[in-house]
């Protein structure tokens, strides 16, 4: 009877921990992915302060295409960090390098809160706000494929989109708790204080994030899949090479869904900020609470979309989103142009309506596409690439496109033309809703 108790007792365990393993690689993603998107948002909503501290000019449009031209540099290495990260974690296993991510990642951005300005060291100054960037960009390169591809290889099948669309909602959540964070410290401090040194504080506050981070990634095991291919000793010895003889499809297919699932983020959300302080005429504070609440909203719908994209399959998710993308956004930009407070909600709920289902569906799709072997060298390649072009040239190109030409609707065709890319590309994926990650 006691042997019966005892087998009872170690077959309940087992359970258990197969039953939480999903919850807490689903937990570490998402702890991961809103620290990068926070500090991603936090630069973002910050530039028309930090512009002029860092690139003084006589034109406030220039200073602000030099901030952000500066960020668009992190997006610009965050490729090389894919492949570079993206290779360990083939080779040597996902959670050790989601350690690495979260603490590069977070290092750098305090970092960037404790710089000199230019008035205080010159040229150094943009130079070593420069580096931050890059290094930050650098380790980002690792983090959200490697945290997809760890979420999606610890999830049942049948399941996994739901547990990946917590990564996801960790980009929406971490990004509205920086306008929250950046609103509320605009609110506390004036403008003179702003500019003097409170801007400061939004990009310290990654340091608590860090610590929570890190305590929870140290408590997750391996994934199984990625066990499994290392004791049958099927793990590449050069996943690169491996990526690019046989799996140069693959990697086009995500680099042309992943350009207009980032532009839909950055283009949606930062550049729709800038442009309602600077054309349509809000206040600093009000856009970001408008930013902050949409982008919340957006991140816990996403879970649900996953669930939905778990039913309805990859494909069928990435063009209900690409179709939203590319119907909504010029109607958006008409109401935001009317200055009205509920006009303006509104459009940003447009805005954001496609996002749940391009996120869920393709930070699970991507890992799917590729074997176990190459799964985090080609996901963090691919979506890298994608990112460069949504991400770092979108919100540039829009900004300038809108200074250009005075007309927001100009910008707002980058986001027509990556949704057709998306649209274009989903059609010709092969459905791995359904597939055995094994």
């Amino acid at each position: 009877m006691k042997i019966d108790n005892s087998l009872e007792a170690k077959v309940t365990s087992e359970q258990l921990t197969q039953l939480s393993r999903p919850r807490r690689a689903a937990v570490a993603g998402f702890l991961g992915t809103a620290i990068e998107y926070y500090e991603f948002g936090v630069y973002g909503y910050l530039a028309v302060v930090i512009s002029p501290l860092f690139f003084p000019s006589g034109n406030a449009a220039t200073s602000l295409l030099s901030a952000l031209a500066v960020w668009g540099t992190s997006f610009l290495i965050r490729p090389i960090g894919g492949v570079v990260l993206g290779r360990l974690g083939d080779r040597h296993g996902r959670r050790r390098i989601l350690m690495i991510t979260v603490l590069g990642m977070g290092c750098a951005t305090a970092l960037t809160g404790a710089l000199p300005t230019y008035a205080s060291v010159g040229l150094g100054a943009p130079v070593l706000l420069l580096i931050c960037r890059l290094a930050q960009g650098f380790f980002a390169g690792g983090e959200l494929s490697g945290a997809a591809a760890f979420a999606t290889e610890s999830a049942p099948t049948g399941r996994r989109s739901f547990y990946g669309g917590f990564v996801p909602m960790g980009a929406a959540v971490g990004g509205g708790f920086a306008a929250l964070i950046c609103a509320g410290t605009w609110v506390i401090f004036d403008a003179q204080a702003m500019s003097a040194w409170a801007w400061r504080l939004p990009f310290l506050m990654a340091l608590p994030l860090i610590i929570v981070s890190l305590i929870i990634r140290s408590k997750i095991e391996e994934t199984p899949v990625f066990l499994q291919s290392r004791n049958s000793d099927e793990l590449e010895k050069s996943p690169v090479s491996q990526l690019m003889r046989h799996h140069k499809k693959t990697v086009l297919q995500v680099i042309g869904l992943s350009y207009p699932q980032a532009a839909g983020y950055w283009v949606g959300i930062v550049f729709m900020y800038l442009y309602l302080v600077q054309t349509v005429g809000y206040d600093k504070q009000s856009a970001l609470w408008m930013i902050a609440g949409v982008s919340i909203l957006a991140g816990l719908c996403t879970p649900f979309a996953g669930i939905l994209s778990d039913k309805i399959g990859r494909k069928l998710s990435f063009v209900v989103g690409y179709l939203g993308y590319g119907i909504f956004i010029v109607p958006a930009m008409l109401l935001m142009d009317t200055g009205n407070d509920a006009s303006v909600m509104v459009a940003m709920i447009l805005l954001v309506i496609p996002f749940p289902f391009v996120q869920a569906a393709g930070c699970t799709a991507y890992a799917e596409m590729f074997p176990t072997s190459v799964r985090y060298t080609g996901t963090a390649l691919a979506t890298n690439i994608g990112t460069i072009l949504g991400g770092g040239l979108s919100p540039f190109l829009a900004t300038w496109i809108n200074s250009v030409t005075g007309s927001g609707l100009a910008a707002g065709f980058l986001l027509i033309a990556a949704a057709l890319i998306g649209l274009g590309t989903a059609l010709t994926l092969k459905e791995t809703a359904y597939s055995d990650l094994r």
